[in-house]
């Protein structure tokens, strides 16, 4: 199917069974479908776009849902996209993406495709299914700078471009880098996964200031890094004890949640944070990221598979990677809306994993007081 091909809205409405919160099913093909990472947006600032990828044609396409007509439209036609490299711009103007030995943009309005980097003979991702193998990459919070990473002979580099003039620098080599994030405070500041069993660190965006932000203690699980807006905080999740997060210009270290987080991520004001979970399974959870509790109140139960048997015992890689069979469309991966009235996830329930978006209910964000704008 080629690009710029428009499809007529897919949505269909229900109530979640245990809380009652409206839902959207957004895409109803009978295919893999999911919306980018969780500390990645789906929509644009204006939420005039959700952005997800569709397997309908066979192969990963990104492609566009128009929130005011509900149309999808598909903003690409290339073959090897990596499903999970793909960042929307704030300003609503671009997608970002890589495929094969590239990094490129697509227009949201006319579908015409920019190459802004060709690194040659490497790697983009590794392979498997987790860290460095999923390919993420970054956008800086005023559309700026795009970090992505790539290997070279069993070298992992971190590379930024700037979108406005096409340079792209090489800022750091070392043995792992994955899931970069910018901070959203400082354009000048990221985050990245070094590696499994040291993965907080962050560097300034001209390569300087390499650092270690938190050292892991022998037997901790340590994973799904994400930071706390207005805060210039890093939050992780210590797997499954809950959410700690340490600042990253002090280092001072606090308790953010006692619960079996999983994937979380505040929204953009840095007020509440949202995580699906796993082992048990109770759901999509919201809490307030700042009060030292994070008392979670349920959302929605999205009834995903969240495939990966590893989750469910102790840190897994204490001797080394090892293969796990963990497919990311099986997982939730829950992230705020700009406007932080909802959610969107991804599920497999139906068979196919499907793009949902959930309304917070009026009666929870009572009880969250002003944390949803």
């Amino acid at each position: 199917m080629p690009r710029g091909s428009v499809y007529p809205s897919e949505s269909r409405y229900f109530s979640d069974e245990a809380t009652g919160a409206r839902i959207r099913q957004v895409t109803d093909h009978p295919s893999i479908h999911h919306h980018p990472f969780f500390f990645v947006p789906a929509y644009d600032d204006a939420m005039e776009r959700l952005i997800f990828i569709s397997h309908r044609s066979g192969r990963p396409e990104i492609y566009a849902e128009e929130r005011e007509s509900g149309r999808l439209i598909q903003l690409t036609e290339r073959e090897g996209i990596g499903e999970y490299s793909i960042y929307p711009s704030h300003d609503g103007r671009y997608v970002y993406f890589t495929a094969g030995t590239g990094g490129f943009r697509v227009d949201t309005e006319t579908q015409r495709e920019e190459q802004l980097v060709d690194f040659g003979a490497i790697r983009l991702r590794e392979s498997g299914m987790v860290a460095d193998a999923m390919g993420t990459t970054a956008l800086s919070f005023d559309d700026r700078y795009w970090a992505l990473r790539f290997s070279v002979d069993g070298c992992a580099n971190l590379a930024v471009v700037d979108t406005e003039n096409g340079d792209s620098n090489v800022i750091l080599q070392r043995d792992t880098i994955a899931h970069l994030m910018f901070c959203p405070d400082d354009s000048n500041l990221l985050y990245y996964a070094g590696p499994l069993k040291d993965r907080v660190w962050v560097i300034k965006r001209d390569g300087s200031d390499n650092r270690r932000l938190y050292q892991r203690a022998p037997g901790e699980w340590i994973t799904h890094e994400v930071w706390i807006p207005g805060m210039r905080e890093l939050a992780f999740v210590d797997w499954p004890h809950g959410i700690r997060a340490v600042q990253a210009d002090t280092g001072v270290e606090r308790r953010v949640a006692s619960f079996n987080a999983w994937h979380a991520i505040c929204n953009r004001e840095g007020a509440l944070m949202v995580c699906d979970t796993n082992f048990p399974d109770i759901g999509i959870q919201l809490f307030d990221p700042r009060d030292g509790i994070g008392e979670p109140i349920a959302l929605c139960e999205p009834g995903a598979s969240n495939a990966g048997d590893h989750w469910g015992g102790p840190f897994p890689y204490e001797d080394g990677p090892i293969a796990v069979n963990a497919p990311q469309h099986t997982h939730p991966h829950p992230s705020f809306a700009p406007d932080s009235q909802r959610v969107v996830y991804t599920s497999d329930r139906s068979g196919q994993a499907q793009v949902y978006e959930v309304e917070i209910p009026e009666n929870v964000k009572e009880r969250l007081g002003n944390g949803t704008g």
